[in-house]
């Protein structure tokens, strides 16, 4: 029996002298390379989830400080375009869990479909973002590069009852909008990775891979989007909502 038409049985069916070739030489069988792959991912994501936890740290200890200055600064974020984001990954979770279903029912055509969807969300996503960005750089609120106190200082036409805040605390707000952008760039940067593996893996998929049996690197992707999402449904009322209407 060669190789290939081994690595289509079941694991309990294989020849226990023999490894389907998606086993590497250096595991015993296919389950300790499961097993050791997700070991290995949650680890990755531990170290993800206390780089990430800093920054949070840093934003609540800085909300503390300078309040005022956070909730002026809150007034300015274009809610259509965060719930909307929200949505758009949440959508997205659906269709990266439909591709590991997908994967794991052998189902090559579905798994295509389900991967192209997610990648076609992560690209709307971005998308949505960058225009973000660039109001947020044509309104003077990029800190070190583009900023005028100007808008604090003045009555906010969006909230006529809000008090304009002093110029020192209007400086403030240039803590908000640097933590707005660390956080918000360095979740887009862990989305434009995200989009990058899955191109190399609907490559791969539509070669075959992932559809006889070894699924574990879709399963594992499959964490590392669901952890991305979990940290913009925590960015979304922190940046967006929270003391948005004082």
């Amino acid at each position: 029996m060669d190789s290939q038409a081994i690595a289509t049985l079941p694991e309990h069916d294989q020849p226990a002298h023999e490894h389907p070739e998606y086993v590497r030489h250096h595991f015993a069988n296919a389950e300790q390379q499961r097993e050791t792959a997700n070991f290995g991912m949650w680890l990755f994501l531990l170290t993800e989830i206390m780089f990430f936890s800093g920054m949070f740290a840093a934003y609540l200890i800085y909300r503390n400080w300078y309040y005022p200055a956070f909730v002026a600064g809150s007034h300015y974020m274009i809610i259509w375009a965060g719930t909307l984001n929200t949505a758009v990954l949440i959508c997205s979770s659906f269709t990266m869990a439909m591709g590991v279903y997908s994967a794991e029912m052998r189902n090559r055509k579905a798994l295509l479909r389900w991967l192209t969807l997610t990648l076609l969300l992560g690209f709307v996503f971005l998308g949505i973002k960058a225009y973000e960005w660039h109001a947020e750089w044509v309104e003077q609120h990029v800190p070190g590069l583009n900023f005028s106190i100007e808008d604090f200082t003045h009555i906010n036409p969006q909230y006529p009852d809000d008090r304009p805040l002093s110029p020192d605390m209007a400086e403030k707000t240039q803590v908000y909008f640097s933590l707005y952008f660390a956080m918000t760039g360095m979740h887009a940067l862990h989305m434009c990775i995200g989009c990058g593996i899955l191109i190399i893996l609907l490559f791969q998929a539509w070669g075959g891979a992932y559809t006889n049996g070894h699924m574990n690197t879709i399963e594992n992707f499959g964490l590392y989007w669901h952890f991305v999402d979990i940290v913009w449904i925590f960015l979304f009322p922190l940046l967006y909502l929270i003391s948005r209407h004082q």
